[in-house]
């Protein structure tokens, strides 16, 4: 009798752990989107990447291990004191289990500390800098859509071959704009090309008219704009009162996406090459999914709406293939699972979480080329993901060695 009875205990608990690890730890699976909702990139990214991050949900069926999906977002304001108090918030008290997008790099580099800290995960579509798989690489961390050297490679690459070989920069005054800088200036030095000058504007900059006067006077062949968003919008406007592109000066706008140069509009914008992981009318499967964006948002998606959309669906499918939702084991997936999707095509993630996709270089369409409304781009190459990202193994990332 005693013996049936320990039989009958020892089966209940194998039973147990066995639904539990076929569960989420809480009953939900619980996703945050934190980025930059009313300033400078709010329309980079801002809540057109929550509505991508919701479509993905959708379209995964709204669950996971039989537990709901539940997306939450907030509003970093570009500061990394905010994101990282919300989110120490969302991972100690309000059960998030990874947090996305994450626009500017260093809100991204905060968080993704507190993520491997916290043995959390963080995936990374809105920042752009390199040390995200390098130096400040974690276990936990991923980088999803573009990164500082995929951009340099792109636009910097194609403007260098073009004679462009002597460049001046515009950076914006945080991390991002120094890893911009650095890796596009790398890129022209080994490609034969000069770096004459630099000069270092503010977050959300108003007036670059002494950054431009700077600029012009330097003789630099290209004046490289290492800022996004409305910085890089106000620049290129600025540029135009000053006549710089007349005087045979050229702009490289090197991060620049479908959602600034619809802000700018094709006639300010027109010739401008720029460097995007994804393009909305690109096939027929990017404008199935750019379709239902738009029907939701007004808007086509850019790089970072769609990189969201696939971060987010790699997360689920990663969780459901190991049958739970604890970090390790979802991580590890994460490393090992090939990305197939309407933005990452035959994509593979590397030991510093770096995920590898082609990018497409992009020049913008004169509006007598436009055939229809958001039809901006012509698409001048594709650009493999082995020569658009820095190799793994060469990364700086401990993780690797």
């Amino acid at each position: 009798m005693r013996k049936n009875f320990i039989a009958s205990v020892a089966f209940l608990l194998a039973s147990s752990t066995a639904v539990l690890a076929q569960s989420a730890t809480d009953g939900k699976v619980k996703i945050g989107i934190l980025n930059d909702q009313s300033g400078v990139y709010a329309d980079f990214g801002g809540k057109s990447s929550v509505e991508a991050a919701k479509m993905a949900v959708e379209d995964f069926g709204g669950k996971v291990l039989d537990v709901p999906v539940e997306i939450v977002d907030a509003d970093h304001q570009n500061k990394a004191d905010i994101a990282s108090n919300i989110a120490r918030q969302w991972y100690d008290t309000e059960q998030v289990d990874a947090i996305m997008e994450l626009t500017t790099s260093s809100v991204a580099l905060a968080v993704q500390a507190i993520g491997k800290e916290k043995k959390k995960i963080d995936i990374v579509t809105g920042a752009a800098t390199t040390d995200l798989t390098g130096k400040a690489c974690s276990p936990y961390g991923f980088h999803w859509a573009y990164d500082t050297h995929a951009l340099a490679v792109g636009t910097g690459g194609a403007l260098v071959k073009q004679g462009g070989d002597s460049w001046f920069f515009l950076t914006a005054d945080y991390a991002f704009g120094y890893s911009l800088e650095q890796q596009t200036s790398d890129y022209v030095k080994a490609s034969g090309g000069t770096v004459v000058g630099a000069v270092r504007h503010p977050l959300s900059s108003q007036d670059f008219s002494s950054f431009l006067l700077q600029a012009q006077s330097s003789g630099a062949k290209v004046i490289g704009l290492a800022n996004a968003g409305l910085d890089t919008s106000n620049a290129i406007k600025q540029a135009a009162e000053f006549g710089i592109t007349q005087g045979g000066q050229h702009l490289a706008a090197l991060l620049f996406t479908l959602a600034e140069v619809h802000g700018l509009g094709l006639e300010a914008a027109q010739g401008l090459t720029l460097t995007e992981g994804y393009y909305w009318n690109r096939d027929d499967e990017s404008r199935a999914f750019a379709k239902k964006f738009f029907a939701r948002t007004g808007k086509m998606p850019n790089m970072v709406h769609a990189g969201t959309y696939s971060a987010v669906t790699q997360y689920l499918k990663a969780v459901q293939k190991a049958g739970t939702d604890e970090t390790e084991a979802v991580a590890k997936l994460l490393h090992e699972m090939p990305v197939d999707d309407v933005f990452g095509r035959g994509g593979t993630v590397g030991a510093n979480g770096r995920m590898i996709h082609d990018m497409y270089l992009l020049q913008v369409k004169k509006p007598s080329e436009s055939k229809e409304p958001w039809d901006y781009f012509n698409v001048l190459a594709t650009i493999p993901g082995k020569e658009a990202y820095i190799d793994p193994a060469k990364s700086g990332c401990d993780l690797v060695k």
